[in-house]
Formats: structure tokens, sequence, C-alpha cells
């Protein structure tokens, strides 16, 4: 079955390559029916990380051969990248290669523009069900994304509206904050390593609030803020992805560090980094504070793409193919009508 998206530069679609498509769908089907302890076996942080090790590390599959055409088949653009060429000789140092974004990636001038986290393909939702983007529970469980016992932050994006952000193994794998505000809370999730791939999302009843993540509160209603209310980024891992390293940096790349509350957080900036293979950021936005950009919303419903969401939801549902840190939404004013 083919899934395809909308480039949103030129506006044309195009068909996505899933990587290691065939041995998803065996696992999703074949092993989850037959063989469920393999299936836990094969879904867990240990056979996820030797997975990751044999795939980016273990020598001599760790060095690349045909490096130039393993560089084109990705679709690398070397000449964005901080580091030379002959540097990037393993998978692992091109999955955590670093950009530079501050020339590749313009940013909105407009500090009340939301942007993306990430380059990613791009699904928007709404939690309301009086909202024209409201979505049922299918990539996630409201309540088990955040944390059930988290009832301060429940009650705060309930009603709300959401952006999904699927990486693949090609794209540039480090998070960049959407928003600039102080973190108001910062916490870990523990939980499995699921695929991101679109089929395990249609069959897998709420994949993502199910695997570990982790998740940041942001308040954007400060001087300097963004003014678009509390924000909560969760990233979320994925299959060979065993962690998320935090490596906020106000400039560039320089002196990455980890999230502590009270952090204020420059929007646009590196925040976090994947370790390779796919995995996803959720974003929650509160009530009325925030709309979408208009060209991402039409696209959801775009007739001329054929999605696997679209046949998880029964409905048009197609992402679009966005850059990290370009925009996504922007703060509502109150006198604006909100969908």
């Amino acid at each position: 079955m083919l899934h395809q998206y909308v480039d949103r530069a030129t506006g044309n679609v195009c068909t996505e390559t899933l990587f290691a498509d065939r041995w998803v769908n065996f696992l999703y089907s074949t092993a989850r029916e037959n063989a469920p302890a393999l299936f836990r076996a094969l879904t867990g942080q240990r056979v996820s990380s030797l997975l990751s090790y044999l795939n980016y590390d273990f020598a001599p599959g760790a060095k690349l051969s045909g490096q130039s055409r393993f560089l084109r088949d990705l679709g690398v653009n070397l000449s964005e990248c901080v580091d030379t060429p002959e540097t990037l000789d393993t998978p692992r140092k091109i999955f955590e290669r670093k950009i530079r974004y501050w020339d590749s990636r313009p940013m909105p001038g407009d500090p009340r523009v939301v942007v993306s986290p990430a380059d990613a393909k791009v699904l928007m939702g709404s939690l309301a069900q009086h909202s024209a983007l409201f979505i049922k529970d299918k990539f996630f469980s409201y309540e088990e994304l955040l944390g059930t016992d988290k009832t301060d932050w429940l009650c705060a994006f309930d009603s709300g509206d959401f952006a999904v952000f699927r990486l693949t193994p090609d794209k540039y794998h480090y998070n960049h904050t959407p928003v600039a505000g102080v973190v108001r809370d910062f916490y870990e999730i523990p939980g499995h390593y699921h695929s991101c791939n679109p089929s395990v999302v249609v069959l897998l009843a709420t994949p993502y609030s199910k695997n570990k993540r982790t998740v940041t509160i942001i308040d954007t209603d400060i001087p300097g803020g963004t003014n678009v209310g509390l924000v909560a980024m969760i990233e979320v891992v994925a299959l060979m992805i065993g962690e998320v390293v935090q490596a906020y940096s106000a400039v560039q790349y320089y002196e990455p560090r980890s999230i502590v509350v009270g952090d204020f957080l420059r929007r646009g900036a590196p925040k976090s980094l994947y370790r390779p293979g796919s995995s996803t950021d959720v974003l929650l936005f509160q009530a009325g504070r925030m709309a979408f950009d208009a060209d991402l919303v039409r696209n959801l419903s775009r007739h001329d793409a054929i999605s696997r969401f679209s046949y998880g939801f029964s409905a048009p549902l197609v992402e679009t193919d966005i850059g990290v840190r370009a925009s996504i939404g922007r703060a509502v004013d109150s006198d604006t009508d909100f969908w």
C-alpha cells in the first residue's frame, strides 16, 4: 500500500519510501498475533538497543562503503552540514549530524509564530469534539500521553489542539524548541519502543502514548514568550531509539545541556537529539490559544494523495513535509475567531 504526503515547498504529492516496511508489517501482524512473547521482546528496550547497535555501530557494518551513494539515497544535503563530508563516515554520524540551521532553516521573525520542532511530516488535530479538526483517540490516549497522575496538565490541555511530527530515518534528528518560554515541568514516562510506521499507528491503538517519552511543559505567557499559553512538547522514542538526549543550546550547538525546570528556552533553538532510527514529536496546545497555518490544514484533506492514515480514520488525513523552525501557526488574539 502506498503512503503519500504533500511537500510544503512545492505543494506536490510525493510517495514515501518507508524504511523496513516489510519487516515492520511482519512484526505487527504475524509476530504480534502468533508470537506475542517475541513481539514484546522485539519492542522492548533491550532488543531495540541491540538492533540500533547492529545497524549503526557494529563493525564492519558501521563503516560506510559507497558513502556518496548512501548519502544521496537518504537525501542528505551535505552543504548544510556543520561537519565535513569525509567525517560523516558511519551511519550513526550521519543520523546524528548537525546542520547550519541558522542559514538553512530560517525562522519567521514574528515572535508569536509557533515553529516546527523538527524536519518531519506533520498532522494536526483537536481534542475538542466541536472542532473541525477533531480526531478520536488513535495516535495516543490523551491521559496516558501526559501521564495519568499529571492532573494539572491534563486539565490545562483538555479540549486543546495537537500536532504530530513524524521523523523518518533520513531526517535531521535534532529537535528544536517550537516556542519561547519558561519550563514549568520536565519528566520522563517509561514505555515500549514501537515503530512509528504509519501502518503501525493505524493497526496498534495509541502507540505514541505507549512508548517511552519525555514531556516538557513550557509557559509562553511571559515577557519574551510566544504568548500561546502552555505548550507541551512530548518527545517519543521508537524502534531502535533507546533514548532522547537532552542537549539544549541557546546559541547554535554550543554548551549543550539538559533541561531544568525554570529554564527560559529560546524559540527555534536545539533542544534534544534522537538516537538513529525514526521517532515522533507531539505538541499539545491549550484550547483557543493557537491557530494552525491554513495551508497545513488544507493539506490534511487532500483527495489526490494516498495516505495510510486515511484508511485508519476512514477520512482523508494527509501529512505535510515540513522543515524544522518553519511556521506551523501563530498566537490567537482574544477577539479572533478560532476554527
